[in-house]
């Protein structure tokens, strides 16, 4: 992790000021004076701050149900940030993995741990995520198939110039399908179904990798150890 995230997990320093200690030359990693705050450290790195070794408080792993007409942002906006939500100490250190529109519901994660994160956003990673899609237009029964088929070969979408990566459909209702992506393009649902001529006009995600959403709207929860280890497990696809 950068040096100075490393200090905002050790210290009760905020960010602005570890980057005043570290490039006032008060921060050492094994030994040596680092002045750039960007600096990438390991926790198992030696780390000396005014003479005393600093340990990094473990890692926070979460679960929200995200509620309709919130963002993904650690401030306000337009929308009330999703934020708002968790009572947690330092919710400023904290980041979302896999953001949502404000429009869309469902299962978000957030944490300050940036490696985990990034086994679960990097697509060639294959972490799936899966959504329950309301759609405008009904699914008729013959179009079935082959609207499955052209989800797995993979979709045209506008301005791309490749096609997005197998994804799984299951269609529930003719207004409501199951979609599983392992990828996350701009607008990825809503632009997929557009391709095959329809309009998404409810989405919500229900399901990360092997964790599925299992608390109520607004709610949140911290993971457990085996959740959390759950998305360590990933191997490219690429």
């Amino acid at each position: 992790m950068r040096l100075d995230k490393f200090l905002c997990k050790s210290t009760d320093f905020s960010r602005a000021e570890s980057i005043d200690l570290i490039e006032a030359g008060q921060v050492r990693v094994n030994e040596l004076v680092i002045v750039t705050a960007q600096t990438q450290v390991h926790e198992n790195n030696c780390i000396m701050l005014a003479g005393r070794r600093l340990v990094a408080r473990p890692s926070r792993y979460i679960m929200l149900h995200k509620p309709i007409d919130t963002l993904c942002s650690n401030v306000d906006g337009d929308y009330p940030s999703v934020m708002n939500y968790i009572q947690v100490d330092r919710a400023e250190d904290l980041h979302i993995t896999g953001r949502l529109d404000a429009d869309t519901t469902g299962l978000v994660l957030i944490t300050d741990d940036g490696r985990w994160s990034f086994n679960i956003i990097n697509p060639k990673y294959h972490c799936e995520k899966t959504y329950r899609v309301t759609l405008r237009d009904p699914i008729e029964d013959g179009d079935i198939d082959e609207l499955v088929s052209r989800f797995e070969q993979g979709l045209q979408l506008q301005g791309e110039k490749k096609l997005t990566l197998a994804a799984k459909l299951e269609v529930i209702t003719p207004h409501q399908v199951l979609l599983t992506l392992s990828e996350g393009r701009y607008h990825q649902v809503k632009r997929m179904f557009f391709t095959v001529g329809n309009r998404v006009v409810g989405l919500h995600r229900q399901q990360v990798g092997k964790l599925s959403l299992d608390i109520e709207l607004g709610e949140w929860r911290h993971l457990t150890a085996d959740e959390v280890s759950g998305f360590n497990c990933y191997e490219s696809v690429i």
